[in-house]
């Protein structure tokens, strides 16, 4: 027999108002192997906590304390009892004693504990603990067996068992906390079969009890900290609560932290932490949780054996993580893998598993998404099968059969899309319906699958359905809006759909009210303040390009091109790799001259010179940001300078060296190149965090902010104008800015077009495509000498049949676009008698499609009446203004260091797998032969005699390079555009890396430096303009493909031209100031070698000059 205190009551016995949250009651002074013991409180009402349990009064104890501590953990009150007089021969059932807690000083209010003391039996206590023993175990069983049955019933049954067990077992004993991770566990299940909340609920709260309860180094602990994330998770999905979200991830991350590495349960913790931090980013939008995920996901599959039961699970995760951030970056590699890992995740589930459908269903969506980027019809084919798979295989009346039902729903909408079969839309839209009507009214998905409907019938619509289709998706798309609350990520693209809805009945109807609510829809999703960029670019776009085409001359337009072009910058931000930046930037080409063209329209020229300058080129404008002096900045807080100029470095390394997952890669290795990839973020973090910094110092405010329209016409070039020249579907403009003028010159261009400029550009690329014009050396465009050497240049006959492509081409650009801008800005034709110093300048900042172009050539060469650009002005490029006023005026603030000027030249004639060009080696030589001669500080280098390394060093210690070679441009990814030497390739980002402050002009005598890239021609994506993002201040390149000879003449009058004045023994240095007027020379003493033919100007007129 034993006494024991049971039925604790904790009362307020106050007379005041208020809440007061009371949590626990501690007993200290009971001895081993019993020991001190917790109870939870539960709440009756306002005035009253219960606390279930009993304490045994051994024989030899005296004495017991008892604390009741709040909800915040601060002791609300304590009690000394007496165990003498609570023990007594003969307990009274029923009879209860009380007593005062003593309250710490200033707490309030009073209360009082009651207790009643109760005999039983040991007979009695070993009974009860062998019965919940037995009851435990045979729940256990049953559990274990509806995991392969999937049995309803034997979930419920094993609840009922865990419960019963639970009952016999006292407060303080050691299995409570297992037998409640037990029943938790039991209710999850069920609420993944039934989606009954209350299960989930009631999963949380035992879970969380048994938390509380057990001690720290229980076995059980991480178990329960496992489990408690993982219920806390599926209610996160259900509900949508973000603190649910949060609760898990620390839970999990609990879980992970006290699991030793060889307990085989932690790749499931893992593969659990993983998914929590999955859900999280998809309502955050926070690219760490992605990284945090796949850490997680990473380390669980490579700690995980074969065989092991956890590892389809944390590879079905892993995978359909993958899928995420691809939705997000756009990084093919990324969606390859989702695939990769899914498929290995489903061949290793066996069948009849629970898991498997759920596993087929994140399969067939990673076979969707890859569909939509590559277009297989095998990956959509196969998506569809694993589908239809999953939803055979999930019982009737499932928890997950609506979702499964949607994945397959939106697969036939894809392939709908592609193909067009009018079965595969019907099929699409009777699934998506189903699905709703399976889903509960306040379920948290219940709004997406409503829009999963909306959209099926707007498809059907837009592909020849009828009216009521439109009807349809319109109820059901205004339904989904109306559900989904203010800070969901998805409300932002639900309001894209209700808009484009609209939109379509509006080019039925002809309705304005429709157009206006298409409007409105748009501009609700561009100005949300939540969701992903890409999303809200979107809607931006659509809104300006909705108000420009019906509303031309509404004052919202210019909000909506703002918006638009300011999350361009987030769409393709720094913890992106450069090729990531450049993948996301071709979804919006174009944007930029919109934009521009509208502000053109409205006679807001200086708006539109700023969203030019902000909306191209970006990637080289980030990297021109990382490398903003900061000297100015430095005098007012020398340590932010600093932290500044230290992780701007690391950045573009990491922006620059991050490699792609390839095939066959080990786990390690891709958990190496993830780290990297949560570094990079990590820095883009910190990056914006600086800046803030910066930007909160008086003035600072628009540190590395895109420059206002007055800030770009500062340090302009003295001697020349600034043109740009912008083209888009609906105008073409110039935009002309003059040193000294403080408004940009505005030069409407009415008889040009877009369609104009791409016929253009066909022909010539067509013309190159034909010549095998792309590569030096390549093709033929040798012209011999003929008589007419030295006697002037003479005008090619037109020949029978009409005008060849080039000379139609460069026709049409000098009348209608180039002429018409030199006649505006008053510049004569050049007098022959002038100085080459004081030839007028332009710089030439074509746009979109033009930037193929060459304007430096525009010209009529044919007939007595020829004329061209180089007879009025010298010509250079420069990518944006910035990049030439920054070149400005470093030129009059920042001088190259006398010890490093000068000219390091080197040819590879036989770079492995290139086509040999010999003439390179005659080229090099001429030229440091001369140089030598007038007592310059060059080097020469050639061949195999110079390794990369080597030449990169030289490259740093001369201010200026010539590098007669092989290139290789690769639009992909710029910086892996490279120079090919006999040792090797030399590519844009190593040189980028490299210091090269005293860089003064780079001469690539190789081809196509200065080709751009069709699907990102505002991007500037080529060798020229990645040596002055490098540094250099002018570059000398090329278009396309230059003859060997030719390229050796050119360079040698250039030098010539560039040293005319020089005499021999004075300054050792290099200048190359004068740069573009040597080019300009050369080509003219080119000219007068060869005819105005066709093949005549394929040889001169690739040759172009970039920079100041």
């Amino acid at each position: 027999m034993g006494q024991f205190c049971a039925g604790f009551v904790i009362e307020r016995t106050d007379s005041l108002g208020g809440e007061r949250a009371l949590s626990e009651l501690w007993v200290f002074g009971i001895p081993a192997p019993v020991g001190d013991k917790r109870f939870l409180l539960s709440k009756v009402s306002s005035r009253r906590w219960e606390a279930n349990g009993r304490i045994e009064l051994p024989p030899g104890v005296d004495e017991i304390d008892v604390f009741v501590r709040s909800v915040t953990g601060e002791v609300a009150g304590s009690a000394h009892l007496d165990c003498k007089k609570l023990r007594t021969p003969e307990p009274q059932s029923g009879h209860r004693h009380s007593q005062e807690l003593d309250i710490l000083a200033g707490g309030t209010p009073s209360l009082r504990i009651s207790w009643e003391v109760v005999v039983v039996s040991s007979e009695k206590i070993a009974e009860d603990d062998m019965l919940s023993a037995c009851l435990n175990e045979e729940g256990l069983e049953i559990a274990q067996r509806s995991e392969r049955t999937r049995s309803l019933s034997d979930i419920s049954e094993s609840i009922s068992l865990f419960h019963r067990a639970i009952q016999l077992t006292p407060e303080g004993h050691e299995d409570l906390p297992r037998r409640l991770n037990n029943i938790g566990g039991s209710y999850m299940r069920r609420f993944e079969h039934t989606g009954q909340i209350s299960d989930i609920n009631e999963a949380i709260s035992v879970l969380k009890r048994a938390d509380r309860i057990a001690p720290e180094g229980h076995a059980s602990l991480p178990g329960i900290l496992c489990n408690l994330g993982g219920s806390s998770t599926l209610r996160f999905d259900r509900v949508g609560d973000i603190s649910d979200i949060n609760e898990a991830i620390t839970a999990l991350q609990r879980a992970v932290r006290i699991t030793p590495k060889s307990n085989a349960d932690l790749p499931g913790m893992l593969g659990n932490l993983g998914l929590s931090f999955r859900l999280r980013f998809g309502r955050s939008a926070d690219l760490s949780d992605i990284a945090e995920a796949i850490s997680a996901l990473q380390r669980g599959v490579q700690l995980a054996p074969e065989g092991h039961p956890d590892l389809p699970g944390v590879l079905c995760n892993l995978g359909g993580t993958f899928k995420l951030r691809y939705l997000r970056t756009i990084n093919l590699s990324d969606i390859n893998e989702a695939v990769s890992s899914l498929r290995r995740a489903v061949q290793l589930t066996p069948h009849g598993h629970a898991d498997l459908p759920k596993q087929l269903n994140s399969f067939g969506g990673s076979l969707l998404a890859r569909f939509d980027r590559i277009g297989d019809l095998s990956d959509i084919t196969e998506a569809i099968s694993a589908l239809r798979r999953a939803v055979k295989l999930t019982p009737q009346g499932h928890a997950e059969l609506p979702k499964q039902l949607t994945s397959l729903g939106n697969m036939l909408l894809s392939r709908y899309k592609r193909i067009g079969n009018s079965s595969d839309i019907s099929e699409a839209i009777t699934t998506h319906e189903r699905a709703v009507k399976l889903t509960p009214e306040r379920h948290a998905y219940m709004p997406g699958r409503l829009n999963n409907v909306g959209i099926a019938y707007l498809q059907r619509a837009e592909r020849g359905g009828g009216i009521s289709d439109l009807s349809e998706a319109i109820l059901a798309l205004q339904r989904v809006v109306q559900f989904t609350p203010q800070g969901h990520p998805d409300l932002i693209s639900r309001l894209t759909n209700l808009g484009r809805a609209f939109l379509n009945r509006f080019a039925r109807s002809g309705k304005y009210g429709d157009l206006d609510e298409a409007v409105s829809h748009y501009k609700a999703a561009a100005t949300s303040k939540f969701g992903g960029p890409q999303l809200r670019l979107g809607a931006a776009r659509d809104w300006a390009l909705l108000l420009g085409q019906y509303r031309p001359k509404s004052p919202e337009i210019l909000l909506a091109f703002d918006a638009a072009l300011d999350l361009v910058a987030l769409v393709a931000g720094l913890e992106q790799t450069v090729q990531g930046r450049y993948t996301q930037l071709q979804g919006v080409s174009g944007l930029a001259l919109e934009a521009a063209s509208v502000a053109c329209s409205m006679n807001r020229v200086d708006k539109a010179l700023e969203w030019l300058e902000q909306g191209r080129c970006l990637v080289w404008s980030q990297l021109n940001n990382l490398r903003t002096p900061l000297d100015s900045l430095h005098l007012k807080d020398a340590k932010l300078a600093r932290s500044i100029a230290e992780t701007s470095k690391q950045l573009e390394n990491a922006g620059s060296s991050q490699e792609q997952f390839e095939v066959g890669m080990s786990i390690s290795e891709k958990i190496s190149l993830e780290d990297e990839a949560r570094t990079h973020l990590s820095l883009a973090r910190q990056w914006d965090d600086l800046l803030r910094s910066a930007r909160a110092i008086p003035g600072f405010e628009n540190f590395l902010m895109p420059l206002p329209c007055s800030t770009l016409l500062q340090h302009l070039p003295e001697t020349g104008p600034t043109v740009i020249i912008a083209v888009s579907e609906r105008r073409c403009d110039a935009i002309a800015l003059l040193a000294g003028l403080d408004v940009p010159l505005h030069i409407p261009l009415p008889n040009f077009t877009l369609t104009r400029a791409n016929e253009y550009r066909a022909s010539l690329a067509k013309q190159l495509q034909s010549r095998n014009l792309r590569v030096r050396g390549g093709g033929d465009t040798t012209v011999p000498d003929g008589e007419f050497t030295g006697r002037g240049i003479r005008p090619a006959p037109v020949e029978a049949g009409g005008e060849d492509p080039i000379h139609h081409v460069l026709r049409g650009l000098w009348s209608d676009l180039v002429k018409p801008i030199l006649d505006v800005l008053g510049i004569p034709k050049i007098d022959s008698s002038s100085s080459r110093e004081t030839l007028p300048r332009v710089w030439w900042c074509p746009t979109g499609a033009l930037s193929f172009l060459p304007i430096h050539a525009a010209g009529i060469y044919r007939g007595p009446k020829h004329e061209s650009v180089l007879d009025y002005v010298v010509s250079s490029y420069t990518p944006n203004v910035t990049a030439l006023t920054d070149r400005a005026k470093d030129s009059k603030t920042r001088p190259i260091d006398h010890c490093i000027s000068g000219l390091f030249l080197t040819n590879q004639p036989n770079a492995p797998g290139a086509k040999s060009i010999p003439g390179t080696t005659d080229e090099v030589r001429s030229v440091h032969e001369r140089a030598a001669e007038l007592g310059m500080r060059v080097l020469k280098l050639e061949g195999s005699a110079v390794t990369v390394k080597e030449c990169l060093n030289q490259m740093e210690s001369f201010s200026s390079v010539h590098l007669a070679c092989h290139a290789s441009q690769n639009a992909a990814d710029p910086l892996q555009s490279q120079f090919l030497l006999h040792t090797g390739s030399l590519n844009l980002a190593t040189i980028i890396q490299s210091n090269l402050k005293n860089a003064d002009l780079a001469f690539l005598s190789a081809c196509q430096t200065s080709t751009g890239e069709e699907k990102l021609s505002d991007e500037a994506v080529h060798l020229a303009a990645g040596m002055l993002a490098a540094g250099y201040r002018r570059v000398v390149g090329t278009m396309w493909s230059i003859d060997d000879r030719r390229a050796r003449e050119v360079a040698h009058d250039f030098y010539e031209d560039l040293w005319m004045k020089r005499e021999q023994g004075c300054d050792r240095g290099f200048d190359g100031s004068l740069s573009a007027y040597a080019l300009h020379r050369a080509i003219q003493q080119l000219r007068l070698r060869i005819d105005n033919s066709e093949l005549s100007l394929l040889t001169w007129v690739p040759f172009v000059h970039f920079g100041y």
